[in-house]
């Protein structure tokens, strides 16, 4: 029989398809077994709706057989079959899909349960990719006759009459020899092609049998009620799909039917991986398609605050694109996504709630994530995750929430007071800190790089403001004493302005503060950049070494240091100087800043020592 020739279209769409539409080449086997599964269910469909066809769904398989001398990949199905001039139809036409065409013949009524899976008519030329040659043979079902088409790519394709035992189709592909950068026989190595079948077609619903043995699970284990399963099952499955060594902290089993119906299992890990705050970390959930692996990390069904679920989702709703390897931005995936969203944030809250030891061990791994959430996208999630949060305290060992803390408070404490600095001893030692806590109100100690930003963004929680204790007004002072504080700033304006000139451009302000109780000086920050921002940004690469807070030199105006220093203003205006450098090194040390010059600092002890 003569050559036929590819459509003028079909040869140019078969071009892009072994070059450009699949990004990688080991989906072909993929795309083979699914249509082999379609065929399957083509004729599982027609022996419903006639009823006395003699099958049952047990009788079904999908056959591999792989033959290395010949380098050949065959894939055989016993479904539904296709006469010589469907094979020409089918196979001669790229992008006419016959599983497309029978969908749409469905009767809705006697069709549950079958779901076809190929929907372009291009998945079977990703053959190409990696055959020299394709051999088609197939037989109907209740025919006696078989029909054979081949072709080795953009050159045509011959159709000539064939034998066959049994109805069904075979694919025989006729693997490339290696070239000096393809190794194209490792789709040769039975090893190799398992890891393919589990990986992309491990839930087909059909038995997959390599070389003889059943290869796939066929029924994933998210398509199960929860009452069939156990603990140790839902775990078992994490440890082996997700490669943990240890169980999650909780496992989330969803089964959604309405505008778009889905059924997802979703893990809380108990630990963070190594590289989990890397950009070398993949985040997303394995996204099926009828039992079909689409995606492996599709990163758009997860908010970035939750990167750090693991799980699959499984859905016959979606719409692919033609390479069936990514989705199109469609309104389903949107609306799985915001659906899986509210069900983790529900199920943490639940966590928090009902078994606190374990949120707070999943905290201590992924606490910083839900954090940089807060603070991500200009704060759009930030309502949904404050409730979430959690931060180590002044008035008790570990950790508190913001509903804790709040239902803490008496009911003079107008702010939530917070001190940020990088360890719970340095922050429990701020002078700043020794007011607040005579008052009775407690203080989130905070000690991650973000946790500032995450007060900013934040602004207040259950109607409460937060405040920094190194704040100009911490709200602690009644309008008596403000005046007061006031009136002794002005009687003593001239040492506080000479303090000032002594110090130069390394603080842009001196006042007195009635913030302190037993110690004699602190440094605050006037203006946006605090004093720990500056530290975070220094550690940055590039130029944010040049964002620097405007600091302040606060004086504690009832101190006897503060008498001391006032006393040798009037009398030696050196000595003065001296306080005045001493008393901003001390806040320097008591900030958790580096102090500038040690060689002046120690000789400035020595010389007032002696």
């Amino acid at each position: 029989m003569a050559k036929k020739q590819f459509k003028a279209e079909s040869k140019r769409l078969m071009e892009l398809m072994i070059n450009s539409i699949y990004t990688h080449k080991e989906i072909f086997l993929r795309e083979i077994i699914s249509n082999a599964s379609d065929a399957i269910d083509k004729l599982c469909y027609r022996s419903l709706a006639d009823g006395n066809l003699g099958l049952s769904r047990s009788d079904f398989e999908i056959n591999i057989k792989v033959d290395k001398d010949a380098r050949t990949i065959t894939v055989s199905d016993n479904g539904i079959g296709m006469t010589a001039e469907e094979l020409d139809s089918n196979l001669g036409v790229i992008a006419r899909s016959g599983s497309l065409g029978f969908k749409k013949e469905l009767d809705p009524e006697k069709s549950e349960g079958i779901e076809i899976i190929g929907q372009f008519g291009v998945g079977f030329y990703s053959a190409f990719m990696v055959s020299e040659k394709v051999t088609v043979i197939s037989k109907p079902f209740g025919s006696d006759k078989a029909a054979k088409w081949e072709s080795s790519g953009v050159d045509g394709y011959m159709i000539s009459p064939a034998e066959k035992e049994g109805f069904g189709t075979d694919i025989v592909m006729k693997i490339k020899e290696d070239s000096e950068n393809e190794n194209y026989s490792e789709f040769l190595d039975a090893f190799r092609l398992r890891s393919l079948i589990k990986k992309y077609s491990d839930f087909i619903r059909y038995p997959i049998k390599l070389d003889g043995e059943t290869v796939n699970s066929m029924v994933p284990i998210w398509q199960r009620t929860r009452s069939e399963l156990t603990d140790e099952d839902l775990n078992r499955f994490y440890r082996d799909k997700f490669y943990d060594m240890e169980d999650p902290v909780k496992s989330i089993l969803i089964s959604a039917e309405g505008l778009v119906s889905y059924k997802a299992l979703l893990y809380i890990p108990k630990n963070a991986p190594y590289n989990f705050y890397t950009r070398d970390y993949r985040a997303g959930l394995q996204l099926y398609a009828n039992g079909v692996m689409i995606m492996e990390n599709c990163a758009e069904l997860l908010p970035e605050c939750f990167r750090f679920v693991r799980g699959v989702v499984d859905s016959p709703d979606l719409s692919l694109n033609i390479s069936r390897e990514m989705l199109q931005h469609d309104r389903q995936l949107k609306i799985i996504a915001t659906n899986i969203e509210k069900k983790i944030k529900s199920e943490l809250k639940k966590l928090l709630s009902d078994e606190r030891e374990k949120y707070e061990e999943f905290y201590k791994g992924f606490g910083l994530q839900l954090k940089y959430g807060t603070v991500g996208d200009y704060g759009t999630k930030k309502d949904m995750l404050a409730e979430l949060l959690m931060f180590r305290h002044a008035s008790g060992e570990g950790l508190i929430t913001l509903d804790e803390y709040t239902a803490a408070m008496p009911e003079e404490q107008k702010y939530i007071y917070y001190a940020v600095g990088e360890s719970v001893a340095k922050l429990a030692a701020l002078p700043q800190g020794e007011t607040v806590r005579e008052r009775g109100f407690d203080i989130l100690y905070l000690t991650d790089d973000v946790d500032e930003f995450v007060m900013n963004v934040l602004g207040e929680y259950a109607g409460k403001e937060f405040k920094s204790i190194n704040a100009d007004d911490t709200g602690l002072s009644s309008e008596d004493e403000k005046k007061e504080a006031e009136q002794k700033q002005e009687e003593n304006r001239g040492l506080l302005d000479f303090v000032k000139e002594t110090l130069g451009d390394k603080i842009a302000e001196v006042k007195l503060t009635t913030k302190l109780k037993s110690h004699p000086v602190c440094l605050s920050s006037q203006g946006h950049i605090t004093l720990e921002m500056e530290k975070y940004f220094s550690s940055l690469p590039g130029d944010f070494h040049n964002v620097k807070a405007q600091r302040v030199l606060e004086i504690n105006g009832d101190h006897k240091t503060f008498e001391a220093l006032k006393s040798a203003f009037n009398t030696d205006r050196e000595k003065a100087a001296k306080y005045a450098q001493l008393l901003y090194f001390q806040a320097l040390l008591l900030a958790d800043q580096p102090v500038d010059d040690p060689a002046r600092y120690t000789q400035l002890i020595s010389e007032l020592m002696v």
